[in-house]
């Protein structure tokens, strides 16, 4: 995220997009990339955003759990 608003201010400042993505040692594709996801993002939301799906992977688990336990149980009873 850092990274982005530096090469974005560099870019502003008139450096070449090229140019400031080899300074920051990431590939141009990268850079748009990142700019794509979360360019108009402020730091507080990318926060929030990442700790959303980073809460999500557990719950996911759980579910997929749950349905193959689910599934075990049906065939264990024959009722399938």
């Amino acid at each position: 995220m850092t990274l982005l608003r530096q090469i974005q201010v560099g870019i502003a400042n008139g450096k070449p997009t090229p140019q400031d993505c080899k300074e920051a040692e990431i590939s141009i594709q990268t850079y748009y990339r990142w700019r794509k996801e979360c360019g108009g993002v402020k730091l507080d939301q990318a926060k929030r955003l990442k700790e959303l799906e980073d809460n999500a992977k557990p719950k996911r688990v759980v579910a997929e759990l749950s349905l193959e336990k689910q599934v075990l149980k049906d065939i264990a009873e024959g009722s399938f």
